[in-house]
């Protein structure tokens, strides 16, 4: 029987509506949620991007803004920027689009923001209280990745997850919040040397590589659950993931389509992570 497929669009929406409603409370009592974007350059995939976090904002009823900066403004500057918005009541999240031109150390510009408004979840500080188990901001895709596998009614204690991919964006805080769930964890990354040994074993895989085909029909055990972070482009130029979804989905009992999949959730929980920073204040 092929697999159901766990619809990203559908839960994103139903989970916009429920943060335009937490919104529209805190607007009533005198504090309407607020992001801030910064974008430095002229990246076009950055502005798709930001043009779709503000679209996303104002339908659900945010203060959205954004600061276009040209590609030579000054890393003290931008540092600048972001401490008089650390300080505005106004913002309750601050988002700094990547990348950033070379001359300007990602890693500062990201320690700079307020850990209160780090809706982002990318700094040291708030990767430590995910470490520590403490209520801080999760990364948005392993969120949102985690609100996909909650949707499949599985219960995650004691089942067995693999994660594939090592980033300080996605593998690892994914491993942690699986950890939270109380599922067993083994982290796969490109020095595995048989990475199907693992995936045949889990009842749970998330693939986050950025390489076509990594895991393929005979990897992945009957019945598990398949969580396709990946965005690829096959010989024809069609978006794909890290998965071969039509074989996988022939094993798998619930898989993630690409598109449709993580990607619609991604945003959503930069909303998510907004509206509880202002509900925090």
């Amino acid at each position: 029987m092929p697999a159901q497929l766990i619809d990203g669009i559908a839960l994103s929406q139903k989970l916009r509506a429920e943060i335009a409603a937490r919104a529209a409370a805190l607007t009533a009592q005198g504090k309407q949620p607020g992001l801030a974007v910064i974008i430095v350059g002229d990246d076009p995939a950055s502005h798709v991007y930001v043009r779709n976090k503000v679209k996303a904002c104002e339908d659900a009823g945010f203060y959205s803004l954004k600061d276009q900066y040209p590609a030579d403004l000054s890393e003290a500057a931008l540092l600048e920027r972001i401490a008089a918005l650390n300080a505005d009541p106004a913002i309750h999240g601050i988002l700094v689009q990547m990348p950033l031109p070379k001359h300007i150390d990602p890693h500062k510009v990201i320690e700079a923001i307020s850990t209160k408004k780090d809706v982002d979840g990318y700094s040291v500080l708030s990767a430590g209280e995910l470490m520590a188990g403490l209520d801080g901001f999760r990364p948005c895709t392993p969120y949102g990745c985690m609100k996909l596998i909650e949707s499949t009614g599985v219960n995650l204690r004691g089942k067995h997850a693999v994660v594939i991919g090592r980033s300080n964006t996605v593998g690892k805080p994914m491993a942690l919040l699986l950890l939270q769930a109380n599922a067993t964890v083994t982290i796969c990354h490109s020095a595995t040397p048989d990475l199907g040994l693992y995936t045949r074993q889990a009842d749970i895989v998330v693939a986050a590589t950025g390489r076509r085909n990594t895991l393929t029909a005979d990897m992945v055990k009957p019945g598990a659950i398949v969580i396709d972070v990946g965005i690829n482009r096959d010989e024809a130029g069609k978006l794909c993931g890290d998965v071969d979804f039509a074989g996988i989905k022939e094993v798998a009992s619930h898989i993630t389509p690409v598109p449709g999949g993580v990607g619609p959730m991604t945003i959503t929980m930069l909303l998510m992570n907004t509206v509880e920073a202002a509900e925090r204040t």
